[in-house]
């Protein structure tokens, strides 16, 4: 069974930058597709960022494209998000799920999540 860790988050301002980490244990993650989630007070768990076991394709939220990169470390069994010119509206709990198979921003179809990380991004 894999576990997922997500690691990284806490306050910043706007415009500053924050790296998360989704590290797994157990299974080798470079198997899986791998993405973001994020999930603010009172609403539902959005898709962010996702990429391809073989970290060739990626797909991101149009409120993210340009400002955030995904990536993997496979030989490190994490997948990464760098996030640049934060945002207050950024401001969530990012998530990161696991799954076989291609793009999908159904949370119902990851099999595998982490705890979250907490990002704060103030005005």
């Amino acid at each position: 069974q894999v576990q997922l860790v997500e690691s990284g988050g806490g306050l910043v301002q706007a415009g500053g930058s924050l790296k998360l980490s989704c590290a797994a244990s157990g299974r080798t993650l470079s198997l899986y597709y791998v993405s973001w989630f994020r999930q603010a007070p009172g609403k539902g768990r959005e898709f962010v960022a996702s990429i391809t076991g073989d970290h060739i394709d990626t797909t991101y939220a149009d409120s993210v494209k340009g400002r955030f990169t995904i990536s993997r470390d496979n030989a490190k069994n994490t997948v990464y998000l760098q996030m640049n010119s934060l945002k207050p509206e950024d401001t969530a709990g990012y998530y990161c799920g696991r799954r076989i198979g291609g793009w999908t921003d159904r949370v119902s179809c990851y099999d595998s999540w982490g705890q979250g990380t907490q990002v704060t991004v103030s005005s």
